[in-house]
């Protein structure tokens, strides 16, 4: 079998670990979930819900669902291989291709770069006034901060860094909902796959790109790596076990928190003028709510900002350093990544629009992440024992196929001209 794990010798990490119970093991998953809670999910959850009220809820569900098992899956081929994704593509696919790959895996990056720092922005402009292009400068210092603590032998602190911010984004986003409590008509009709017009299918590919994020796929086969450096084969199935549960934890909060956006806008925002920006949101939400849940929802949006704009610059070294075999310095990255950001807060006059725009240049380049990740976990000789079954096989399969006829819906109706 082809793997990097340690031998059975090295197992020290994975052992004491596994002596200690499951929590000690739970981190890499609520790292890669900060991805799924980032502004362009606030900007797309907003957005559905004002102008659709409970239409679209059945598409977070669906999302949701879809990211639970992709995710496991990603730390499941780190895990069983010794390598990320990246690295996996980067050592079969030729050189052409991998240069390819890399340049549409860059697209990404910098689609999701764009909307964590135009949201941490408009979170600064929020509660300090700040104008757009300054708290854009702002965010991108402080993320070059929290940077200075990713690396292997702080691997731990980042997570708790992350995971602190996470809990704040939790609490920002799902405080209004206390205040303005959600229809249960509403939401159990919003289950019901539908779409009205083709404005609500390229909201739904938003949602959707920003729920399962191609980037937190690469990422997360590089996080169980680097958090586990010294396992042995004799590790991996306790490891897998708590993979399980650490994916199922960190992606039920961020489920929760991505719906209840939807849900607040959807009871709070919907029918009233101006509420499918988060400007206008959090304005509308002061007006309804008060002035105390304005500024928690906007504390709330700062965090996603922080916490998924770092995340997001590791991705984007991981991705590059496994497709490439260069490594770039996370501070430079970081700095590349920043201009187009600061461009858009600059030049274009609606950022929330934006945002919404780069979530779904994000739904386009889910397939390009999902499709190899599920053909390596059925490959026998990367996986050995570990192979996908024939029901994680069909399941990866219609996930992937799902994602591809929503994209190309899109499309349809976009180009074509064509309406629902």
């Amino acid at each position: 079998m082809e793997t990097e794990i340690a031998s059975d010798s090295q197992a020290v990490d994975g052992k004491a670990a596994a002596k200690k119970g499951l929590l000690p093991l739970l981190g890499p998953a609520f790292v890669a979930a900060v991805a799924y809670v980032d502004p362009g999910n606030v900007a797309a959850n907003i957005t559905a819900g004002a102008r659709y009220g409970y239409l679209l809820v059945w598409v977070l569900v669906l999302a949701n669902l879809m990211a639970v098992i992709i995710q496991y899956q990603s730390a499941k081929l780190g895990l069983v291989t010794g390598k990320s994704l990246p690295e996996i593509l980067g050592d079969r696919l030729p050189k052409g291709k991998r240069i390819m790959f890399w340049i549409q895996a860059e697209i990404i990056a910098a689609a999701t770069d764009l909307a964590e720092i135009v949201g941490g922005a408009i979170a600064l402009q929020l509660l300090f006034g700040l104008p757009l292009l300054a708290g854009g400068f702002i965010v991108g210092c402080v993320s070059l901060a929290l940077l200075i603590f990713q690396n292997e032998r702080r691997q731990k602190q980042f997570e708790t860094i992350v995971v602190g911010l996470l809990v704040i984004i939790t609490v920002g986003f799902l405080s209004g909902l206390v205040i303005s409590p959600p229809d249960p008509a509403g939401m159990l009709g919003g289950l019901l796959p539908r779409f009205a017009g083709t404005d609500t299918v390229l909201i739904a590919a938003s949602m959707l790109g920003a729920t399962v994020m191609p980037h937190a796929i690469y990422l997360h086969s590089s996080l169980v790596n680097h958090r586990f450096p010294g396992r042995g084969s004799r590790d991996i199935p306790h490891l897998l076990r708590a993979s399980k549960h650490d994916v199922a934890y960190a992606l039920i909060v961020a489920g929760a928190v991505n719906i209840a956006l939807l849900l607040l806008a959807a009871s709070a925002l919907a029918g009233k003028s101006g509420t499918d920006t988060i400007e206008g949101a959090h304005a509308a939400i002061e007006n309804a709510l008060g002035s105390g849940i304005g500024v928690i929802f906007a504390i709330g949006l700062l965090a996603s900002g922080l916490a998924s704009t770092s995340v997001g610059a590791y991705a984007g070294s991981e991705i590059m350093g496994g497709l490439l075999h260069v490594r770039v310095p996370l501070f430079l990255r970081r700095l590349v990544t920043l201009i187009p950001a600061l461009l858009i807060l600059w030049l274009y006059p609606n950022p929330t629009w934006a945002l919404v725009v780069s979530q779904v240049a994000l739904s386009f380049g889910i397939p390009l992440a999902v499709v190899p990740l599920a053909a390596y976990t059925r490959k026998k000789e990367l996986m050995g024992s570990y192979t996908d079954n024939r029901a994680m096989r069909w399941t990866m399969g219609v996930i992937a196929g799902l994602i591809i006829a929503l994209n190309l819906l899109l499309v349809v109706l976009t180009f074509m001209g064509v309406d629902v």
